[in-house]
C-alpha cells in the first residue's frame, strides 16, 4: 500500500470494509482509532472520519463517543426509500397522466396531524386534498398536509395544475423522514373519489418528511384497488 493510493476518502472506507470482510478486523473487536489509522494511510484525520462514519450509517460498524469504534456484531442493511413524482410513476407504467385538485385551503390541523407535524394545536396549515389518474382512471388519492413555512401564497396557486407531491419533491429538499404501510377498507370519502365499491381494500401509505427537525408535510396517499409497490433490495 503506498501513501498515494488512499489519499480520499472512498479509498478508506474501502480499506477499512476489505478489513472487516477478511476478517481481519472480526465482529465486536475495536479497531484503531482515528489518528493511527490516518497515519497508516498516510491521510488526513478527517478523511478517515467520513469513510468510518459512512460505514457506521451503512450499520457495518459501531461507534461510541469514548469508547472508540468497533466492527457490528450483527451487520444491518439499511434501506433507503426515495420519494416518487407520482406522474413519473404512472407515465412510466405506460400510461396517460391526469391530476384533479379536489381542495386547497389553510387550516387548523386535526390533533394526530399536529402531533405527527410536531405542531401547536391551532397552528394554521395548508391542507390539500387531489386525485391522481392513469388512464382517465382514479389511480391515488392524495390527502396532505404542509407546514405553512414552506409554502408562499403563489405556491399555493401552482397547485391548480401541480400537484403538491410533485412541487415538494422538486422544490422542497428533505434530510430525514417516517414511512408506514397499511390497509384500509374503502369508506364514502374514498369510494367516492377512487370509483370503487364500500369496503374495498385500499393500499395507504402514510409519510412524513422533515428538513433539519422542521417537519415539511405529511401524506396519506390512498391507492386504488390492485394497486402492488415494486422495489428492488
Amino acid at each position: 500500500m503506498t501513501r498515494d493510493t488512499l489519499q480520499n476518502w472512498q479509498s478508506v472506507r474501502k480499506e477499512v470494509l476489505n478489513r472487516i470482510h477478511s476478517r481481519q478486523w472480526k465482529p465486536g473487536e475495536l479497531i484503531p482509532n482515528e489518528a493511527d489509522l490516518a497515519q497508516e494511510f498516510g491521510c488526513a484525520r478527517s478523511t478517515v472520519n467520513r469513510a468510518l462514519q459512512n460505514l457506521a450509517d451503512d450499520g457495518l460498524l459501531d461507534r461510541r463517543r469514548k469508547a472508540g469504534t468497533r466492527v457490528a456484531m450483527h451487520p444491518v442493511r439499511k434501506a433507503t426509500m426515495s420519494i416518487p413524482v407520482i406522474r413519473n410513476e404512472i407515465i412510466a407504467r405506460g400510461s396517460a397522466y391526469g391530476y384533479d385538485l379536489i381542495s386547497s385551503e389553510r387550516s387548523t390541523p386535526p390533533p394526530h396531524v399536529a402531533a405527527l407535524m410536531g405542531l401547536a394545536p391551532r397552528a394554521g396549515v395548508i391542507h390539500i386534498v387531489c386525485v391522481h389518474s392513469a388512464d382517465d382512471t382514479p389511480y391515488v388519492i392524495e390527502d396532505r398536509w404542509i407546514s405553512s413555512d414552506w409554502v408562499s401564497p403563489d405556491d399555493m396557486v401552482n397547485f391548480a395544475n401541480l400537484s403538491p407531491n410533485e412541487w415538494l419533491v422538486t422544490h422542497v429538499p428533505f434530510t430525514a423522514g417516517d414511512i408506514a404501510f397499511s390497509a384500509i377498507s374503502a369508506g364514502a370519502f374514498e369510494a367516492g373519489l377512487l370509483g370503487c365499491e364500500l369496503g374495498a381494500a385500499l393500499f395507504v401509505i402514510d409519510r412524513t418528511t422533515r428538513n433539519n427537525e422542521r417537519t415539511i408535510t405529511t401524506v396519506r396517499l390512498i391507492f386504488a384497488p390492485g394497486y402492488r409497490i415494486d422495489t428492488v433490495i
